[in-house]
């Protein structure tokens, strides 16, 4: 078992409980009269997911394979149920979460590990034959097209470029010709310019990521006060709890935007450990991947660590102003019970393929 790898997820779900509870106690506190109210829930579902991440890890590899199909076609019939009014939750002005008794979770986090997996299954029952058109690339755009699809319905644009990206690296990793990538790049980029300018809210958050200081009180308005904490840190923070911007100027400050948080109390010592702690977290994953004992293994390693380590790539891009915002939270910091569980669920089948590695 990967223990580097085990260390760094724990040192950064540490940092997660510290981090949402110095980030959401104000608002805990004035809207629900309990200001330790998100760090209980996240502390419960980091056991939950440790649970799972342990469950994981003692899971033989193989049996996800054997499982593939039949998970995905589950994750989607779950998409289908959350946005059927009345079945899905709806919450700021989204419906993504399905709801079982007093709990709920997002399907779309879920799709990113099935869909991970079933990739890597398909994939690797064509090692030596990806060069072929319809076997590689009909069932692949289908499945990815579908889950696409589906999750833009809730709507979801973020997730369904970093499913997207995810899927396009593992199409690589498994060996398909750069001129099926390049196509797919081509074929995307119409795509997404349709889904951007199709609707205002989209157009206006591209027009705030070129030019925030445009619209300071609206559009820009998240982006200028994630830069403010993120200058008012300097270099060693102005220290922990003591940060400002979470008093209400920094929306989100406790899910997407907790690094802007942790940067203005921890500086930018503390946003570069982070960043290290990740590139820890690639390097590990993708090695487990190249000395991974099949072409599954190998797949599922990639896809899993690519889905982790970009998701945290694009938080860290949108709160630095570096990409538009999308709603993509940070792995293991950010609040948030479904994407907590699975990304630790993910760690624990990559500890799994691990004690398998040949090398």
């Amino acid at each position: 078992m990967d223990l580097n790898l085990v260390a760094v997820v724990m040192i950064l779900l540490a940092i997660g409980l510290l981090m949402v509870f110095s980030a959401s106690f104000v608002r805990a506190q004035q809207s629900l009269g309990d200001p330790y109210y998100y760090l209980k829930r996240q502390a419960l579902w980091a056991v939950v997911g440790l649970a799972v991440m342990g469950l994981a890890s003692q899971v033989q590899y193989w049996h996800w394979r054997a499982l593939a199909r039949p998970l995905m076609y589950a994750t989607l019939a779950a998409l289908v149920l959350v946005v059927l009014p009345g079945v899905g939750q709806l919450e700021g002005g989204a419906r993504r979460w399905l709801g079982i008794g007093p709990l709920s979770f997002q399907p779309s986090e879920v799709a990113k590990v099935t869909l991970v997996a079933f990739l890597a299954h398909h994939f690797a029952r064509l090692q030596g034959r990806m060069n072929r058109v319809g076997p590689v690339l009909l069932p692949f755009l289908a499945v990815v097209g579908v889950t696409a699809f589906l999750i833009m319905l809730q709507p979801d644009l973020g997730t369904v470029v970093a499913i997207g990206a995810t899927a396009m690296v593992l199409l690589f990793v498994a060996g398909a010709p750069l001129a099926y990538l390049a196509g797919l790049g081509l074929a995307a980029v119409p795509v997404v310019a349709y889904l951007i300018f199709s609707e205002e809210y989209r157009m206006r958050r591209i027009l705030a990521f070129l030019n925030p200081e445009a619209d300071p009180q609206d559009a820009g308005y998240q982006i200028i006060q994630s830069l403010y904490a993120l200058g008012s840190g300097g270099l060693f923070g102005v220290g922990f709890f003591e940060g400002r911007q979470k008093f209400f100027y920094l929306p989100a400050q406790h899910t997407d935007f907790i690094y802007a948080v942790l940067g203005e109390e921890l500086g930018f010592l503390g946003t570069v450990t982070v960043v290290l702690l990740f590139a820890v977290l690639a390097w590990r994953g993708y090695r487990i991947a190249a000395v991974a004992p099949d072409a599954f293994a190998s797949l599922l390693a990639a896809g899993l660590t690519t889905m982790i380590v970009l998701q945290a790539v694009i938080n860290m891009g949108v709160v630095t102003a570096s990409l538009p915002v999308t709603g993509i939270s940070l792995p293991f910091v950010s609040y948030g019970g479904s994407s907590l569980v699975v990304s630790l669920g993910a760690v624990g089948i990559l500890l799994n393929i691990s004690k398998h590695a040949q090398g």
